[in-house]
């Protein structure tokens, strides 16, 4: 089986580029991830920057402070996978675009 490195050098060429696109729009995607039953929202966005936090009233009590502290962790947490698995995802479309050479694993 014989390659055509310029071929091959164009389509990794291309990928990198499709790569930096979906890079770009990955960042600018949005995950929301929650704990306590909806008590703690985190909104992340892509490249992992936690955009906002929202924490209900009745979840606020000074004399509880470990279980809210806990409840934001959780969904700090939640949010961060959400947004790795999403990352992940995207990144996934652009793993068939090289051939598929022999002793050459390029998974992503």
């Amino acid at each position: 089986m014989k390659f055509n490195m310029q071929s091959i050098l164009e389509q990794a060429q291309k990928m990198q580029e499709e790569m930096e696109k979906v890079k770009e729009d990955v960042n600018q995607k949005i995950v929301t991830a929650e704990s306590g039953g909806g008590m703690v929202v985190v909104t992340m966005s892509g490249n992992n920057e936690v955009k906002q936090i929202k924490i209900s009233k009745e979840v606020v009590n000074p004399d509880d402070v470990e279980m809210l502290e806990d409840l934001i962790v959780a969904a700090v947490n939640k949010a961060n996978k959400a947004a790795s698995d999403m990352v992940q995802q995207e990144m996934g479309r652009i793993g068939g675009m090289l051939p598929n050479i022999p002793g050459l694993n390029l998974k992503l």
